[in-house]
């Protein structure tokens, strides 16, 4: 089973940036689609964003779309998530994970430690 390990949190002034990361170390990680979730406090865990296997494909929620860019380098074995424009409603834990495709961005197998997002207004 692939073990996920994201990185990259911390806290960010509204307006900023931030890149998290996802490595999955002693696998491949070019095999698989992978996609990004978030879990705010007091709310259920949401789809972000996720990639195909072969970084051809993307697919964003709503409430990120033009905002977050996810993106792959299956040579680092690391898929990434480029967040701009933080807004504090962005605030939560963030989790990558594999998911069934791009486009329905169903998670499987276990869930990480998952890095913490904190956006100050």
């Amino acid at each position: 089973q692939v073990q996920l390990v994201e990185s990259g949190g911390g806290l960010v002034q509204a307006g900023g940036s931030l890149r998290l990361s996802c490595a999955a170390p002693g696998f491949t990680l070019g095999d698989y689609a992978i996609g990004w979730f978030r879990r705010a406090p007091g709310k259920e865990r949401e789809g972000v964003s996720c990639i195909g296997s072969s970084n051809a494909m993307t697919n964003y929620a709503h409430a990120v779309r033009g905002r977050f860019t996810i993106s792959r380098d299956n040579d680092k074995n690391t898929v990434y998530l480029q967040m701009n424009s933080l807004k504090p409603d962005d605030a939560a834990v963030y989790y990558c994970a594999t998911v069934t495709d791009y486009g329905s961005c169903t998670p499987f197998g276990s869930w990480g430690q998952g890095t913490e997002v904190t956006v100050s207004s």
